[in-house]
């Protein structure tokens, strides 16, 4: 019999001629990106010193709750930033050597925190030098099913070692004007935003940066966000759409970026704790499948 510990360790590889990609049945987490053309890692190695993960599955709720609970249907739910997905263990679905789809169901222990009967499928499919990232949500229950998805990869910066954190740039696929909404000590968003006027359609990165927590926003026109050096060619394309949201960070003087399409958000500071009226929740009538997907391209 294979034991719990051991299921949650294992490692899942997908591999083409391009790259090579490490998967976890916990949390179905992204733990490895290798370019096989120079053996550049691209996934941050969840160093405990500074954050512990790699690009954990936020579900069924992005970001914090007002308290740390919800009200639904008169009654009072708890549940942890992020919600649970990422620290449950999928079951392999379908496995080859370029794609896995991988899934997690509600059970006894996530119906206490989230009254909803679902499956949550992750597939992983590599295409030359791009892997794609795709979530599916299923409502197995009988009533409609309110939930938030999102992304939280965190990319190794720098990738060579003759380069720093601060020759690297992200850089937006429209030159717009950024609505960032900031974040209070224990995570909600702020009643007003700031405008961010991009430079040449990038924002410098810097340690500094990320002091405050995460750079929040809402409704970028942009769909896809390149990480790049101004020391090297190598870059990655990192492509979203349909993600209402979206959310860059990295942990106090950590060596990542973690770029994180959502569909959801984080309570507001001024919200009334109701399921329902959450900002940017969704909704899914029974037996219908949502889906989302993002993906990165290595060059």
């Amino acid at each position: 019999m294979v034991s719990q510990s051991s299921l949650q360790s294992r490692m899942i590889y997908l591999e083409n001629g391009g790259l090579k990609v490490g998967i976890t049945a916990k949390g179905a987490e992204l733990k490895s990106l290798v370019n096989k053309s120079n053996g550049v890692e691209h996934i941050w190695q969840a160093d405990p010193d500074f954050w512990a993960k790699s690009s954990p599955v936020l579900f069924p709720i992005v970001g914090g709750l007002n308290d740390g609970l919800y009200h639904y249907k008169g009654s009072v739910y708890k549940l942890p930033r992020h919600g649970f997905a990422r620290d449950n263990v999928f079951e392999i679905v379908n496995k080859s050597s370029q794609e896995v789809v991988l899934s997690f169901k509600s059970n006894e222990e996530t119906l206490k925190g989230y009254p909803f009967d679902f499956e949550l499928r992750l597939i992983y499919t590599l295409l030359e030098n791009e892997l794609e990232v795709a979530y599916e949500v299923i409502n197995r229950g009988e009533e409609l099913m309110y939930f938030s998805i999102g992304a939280h990869p965190a990319f190794s910066v720098p990738f060579a070692k003759n380069e720093s954190y601060n020759d690297y740039s992200l850089s937006f696929e429209k030159d717009e004007t950024l609505n960032q909404w900031p974040l209070n000590s224990e995570g909600l968003i702020e009643t007003k935003p700031f405008e961010v006027n991009l430079k040449n359609k990038e924002i410098p990165l810097s340690k500094k940066l990320f002091y405050k927590d995460a750079l929040v926003y809402k409704d970028l026109k942009s769909e896809s966000i390149i990480l790049k050096s101004s020391k090297s060619d190598h870059y990655l394309k990192f492509r979203f759409n349909d993600f209402p949201f979206f959310g860059i960070w990295a942990a106090k003087d950590a060596n990542f970026v973690c770029l994180e399409p959502w569909c959801g958000i984080a309570d507001s500071v001024s919200h009334n704790q109701e399921l329902t009226a959450k900002e940017g929740i969704n909704q899914l009538p029974r037996g219908q499948t949502f889906k989302r997907k993002w993906s990165v391209s290595v060059y």
